[in-house]
């Protein structure tokens, strides 16, 4: 099912501020909000579409991005697997965006999520940042591309916990597992709350006794990942796609990172990109160019043959349709531009200089663009022939 517009799906027009975006993702939030309608599958859809529409919206470079090349350029599937393609669970969103409500997602109408743990703090990995070099045959069609990562990974022997066994950690006494504390003070307009992140296990909800041996507590080592890349066709140079959670782990348990991938162009002997066009410089010799004749032609799917008239001047345009760059966002194909050039050679033998001789003194071989003469070629055939 193709991805709705994220603008369509906050209600918003492309030239929308940060601000509106804001209120509109708050808007739909609690509209859509699994407290609010508990068991509505639907609603729930909304909820994480319109998470998705806002992680996009709300940061500027995934915004430009998107503004210029659709759900293609935000990499697989949109954002590399998305909140609205199960690539997030409901507890991602509650971390990545409860600051938007105050502190923590159930600070607003007095909704909260059961599994986020009462406003816990959930860690986030860094993003990583590679580059992939693509042929022009690559760009042309997609592919898919395997490429070794140094990261940061979870560790195996606590499983990201960062404790030492199931034993190695206790409850934080100071918040009681929530990861965060709440204050009340007394001010001329009554009392006050306010939440904050719980000082002494920062927002984790749990204090480590034992720590891991292996890293020393963190639930993240230095290690390696194999990660498969799927690249849509058309995409170009500069461009950028990210993969969703492929970044550095997190610690302790959190949200990965996510992978960004800077695309590079390998350039072609033979093919010049412009655009989704292709351009060919095609050279032929002047009887090629005179007499016409049938030539081989590399694209970027192998070569094609096409014709070339009899009488071909020097710097015409030969359009392949649909020969070149499919559109990022789907829109239609661009096409291979010949562009011919008739080769002049630099040296003659004495043989050939007698022959070009004959040729200067002929008035078939004056230029004149206007002349009509139907026997042209017909002559110049029975020239080459003597």
């Amino acid at each position: 099912m193709a991805k709705r517009d994220y603008y369509e799906i906050l209600g918003l027009s492309k030239n929308a501020t940060a601000a509106e975006i804001k209120k509109a993702y708050r808007q739909m939030a609690i509209k859509y909000h699994p407290d609010k309608n508990p068991g509505n599958k639907q609603a729930e859809e909304n909820f994480k579409e319109a998470a998705e529409a806002y992680e996009v919206l709300s940061d500027q470079n995934k915004r430009a991005r998107y503004d210029q090349y659709g759900h293609a350029g935000m990499g697989n599937g949109g954002m590399g697997g998305g909140f609205a393609d199960g690539g997030m669970t409901m507890d991602d969103i509650f971390s990545h965006f409860g600051d938007i409500f105050g502190g923590h997602f159930g600070g607003f109408g007095g909704f909260s999520s059961g599994s986020q743990g009462g406003g816990r703090r959930v860690n986030r990995g860094s993003d990583l940042r590679v580059k992939v070099k693509l042929t022009l045959k690559e760009v042309a069609n997609g592919v898919s591309k395997k490429n070794k990562v140094n990261k940061s990974v979870t560790c195996k022997k606590c499983s990201g916990s960062g404790a030492e066994g199931s034993n190695g950690y206790t409850t934080c006494s100071t918040c009681r597992g929530t990861g965060t504390v709440t204050r009340i003070s007394n001010t001329i307009l009554g009392q006050m709350q306010t939440s904050s992140t719980c000082p002494s296990c920062g927002g984790d909800g749990k204090t480590i006794t034992h720590p891991c041996s292996a890293c020393n507590g963190e639930g993240i080592v230095r290690g390696e990942e194999v990660i498969e890349i799927r690249i849509p066709a058309g995409v170009a140079e500069g461009m950028q796609l990210s993969v969703s959670g492929r970044g550095n782990a997190a610690r302790r348990g959190g949200v990965n990172g996510d992978l960004l991938v800077l695309i590079e162009e390998e350039p072609n002997q033979d093919l010049i990109r412009d655009g989704n066009d292709i351009i060919h410089n095609l050279f032929v010799s002047f009887p090629q160019a005179a007499l016409g004749s049938t030539i081989e032609v590399p694209t970027v799917d192998g070569k094609v043959k096409i014709k070339i008239d009899p009488g071909t001047q020097p710097g015409k345009i030969l359009r392949l349709r649909s020969k070149g760059i499919p559109d990022v966002n789907g829109y239609g194909r661009g096409d291979l531009l010949v562009h011919v050039n008739v080769w002049v050679p630099k040296k003659l033998t004495n043989e050939e200089e007698k022959v070009v001789e004959k040729m200067a003194e002929s008035e078939n071989f004056t230029p004149n663009p206007d002349a009509n003469d139907r026997n042209f070629f017909e002559r110049m055939k029975n020239f080459f022939n003597q």
